[in-house]
């Protein structure tokens, strides 16, 4: 009997045919409530749909209105063969060499002199290209220096488009992450690449470096300068042609069939070294390996 009035009870919880109450509630209140909420939701769409076009209002296209700028850039090497910066080949094959002359051709095809010449402007050296904005008058799209590939000579690719890999003399190319508003030296001082050997642990407390198997080595343009012409980078918006300075350095006798670690970095008197655990701030490591014999 005591289920038999449970079940009556809970049907009538759910439609009560003499109050003619649904789940407890008649028609009137269920649409009383139902519209509440709707109100109330509205309301808080439109207060969010305010907040952001206010917010947006704030914005600026070409420039980001707030910058955590870091204080040493990070550096970069092309080609890049893996995330190991190990670069391995055989001179003797070329399906082993070949793919890091292909990868710095495509690399260098925006800096050819007719895409360079028709996109941006001849500047004047060593001197910032200061662009800035007006009061409210807003100087975009701002313009960018030339940097035609034929300054780095030797490393062009022009007159020798396998980079030097062929003849155990290869090209590594180098560059600057992007900063938005960096001008990388003070008092007119250019900054520079250098390239030497990188310390690597052999033991617990032993130490090594491989300077004896370097050799001699040639940088594009020369003395490795990023010239001052290329800064300040206003942000990939405002200064849309924008093309990052480059600097070569061409092995010429490095020691075949060994490992070489290889350490370059940036020099200037404004830019402060990178912290050993961040091995790209200002500076970047590879292992560069030539063999002349099968392996």
């Amino acid at each position: 009997m005591s289920k038999d009035g449970e079940k009556n009870g809970w049907k009538e919880y759910i439609w009560n045919s003499r109050t003619r109450e649904f789940l407890g509630r008649t028609a009137s209140s269920w649409g009383l409530i139902l519209l509440f909420y709707l109100v109330f939701y509205i309301f808080l769409a439109g207060l969010f749909a305010l907040t952001m076009y206010v917010m947006l209002q704030t914005l600026d296209d070409h420039k980001p209105t707030w910058q955590d700028r870091l204080s040493t850039p990070g550096m970069v090497i092309r080609p890049k063969a893996d995330e190991t910066y190990e670069i391995v080949y055989d001179a003797g094959k070329t399906e082993t060499w070949d793919m890091y002359a292909q990868a710095l051709e495509k690399f260098m095809g925006p800096y050819n002199n007719s895409i360079q010449a028709e996109k941006n402007n001849e500047c004047t050296p060593d001197q910032y290209f200061m662009q800035e904005d007006s009061g409210d008058v807003k100087n975009n799209p701002k313009r960018s220096c030339q940097f035609n590939r034929t300054i780095l000579e030797d490393c062009s690719g022009i007159h020798d488009r396998h980079f030097g890999y062929q003849e155990g003399k290869p090209c590594i190319i180098i560059k600057l992450n992007r900063v938005i508003g960096m001008l990388p030296g003070k008092n007119g001082q250019t900054p520079f690449v250098t390239c030497g050997a990188k310390k690597y642990r052999v033991g617990k407390d032993q130490w090594r470096e491989d300077s004896d198997k370097i050799g001699e080595m040639q940088y594009f343009p020369p003395n490795g300068t990023f010239n001052l012409m290329y800064y300040p980078f206003y942000g990939k918006k405002a200064q849309v042609n924008y093309s990052q300075p480059l600097v070569a350095v061409k092995f010429l006798n490095l020691t075949a069939n060994e490992d070489v670690n290889i350490e370059c970095r940036i020099n200037a008197n404004n830019i402060p070294i990178g912290k050993e655990r961040d091995k790209f701030a200002g500076r970047v490591s590879f292992k560069l390996r030539i063999n002349t014999f099968p392996i």
